[in-house]
């Protein structure tokens, strides 16, 4: 006999957005630890898209990110919207400029130090429930 209590025990995973065949090749680079970003000569953009969201040109090419950034805002979640974060209340959200200029949304931990605008990042691509995810902490020089 399985009870209530049997099925919630089950293993909730991370959620997943849509992937387009476009973001598999942001999400197979971060399979091999690596952060890259769509540019032309003119502009560089998260999250994947066709064209430059600027010039609407359909000619861009994938870059690599040197995983420097600096934190533009944060948002701290004290309520869980999703199964898989309720262990981990409370948790950061964070816009992050990084040096080669495209802002992207991702996970900051921050350990002590305290959040500041402008703060100096790095990314670390971690393997979190299921899935390869950009997250940021400050810089060895940023916790002082």
């Amino acid at each position: 006999m399985t009870t209530d209590k049997d099925t919630t025990m089950e293993q909730v995973t991370r959620p997943v957005p849509d992937r387009t065949e476009l973001d598999e090749h942001w999400y197979q680079a971060l399979s091999e630890g690596r952060l890259i970003f769509q540019r032309t000569p003119v502009n560089a953009w998260l999250p994947p898209r066709l064209e430059d969201p600027v010039s609407l040109s359909p000619e861009w090419e994938w870059a690599q990110a040197s995983g420097q950034a600096k934190l533009v805002s944060w948002v701290t979640y004290h309520i869980s919207y999703h199964p898989y974060f309720e262990d981990k209340i409370p948790y950061k959200v964070a816009t992050v400029e990084l040096a080669e200029g495209p802002r992207m949304l991702a996970p900051l931990e921050l350990g002590d130090v305290e959040p500041r605008i402008d703060l100096p990042l790095t990314v670390d691509i971690v393997f979190d429930g299921g899935q390869w995810i950009p997250v940021f902490r400050p810089t060895g020089d940023s916790a002082s």
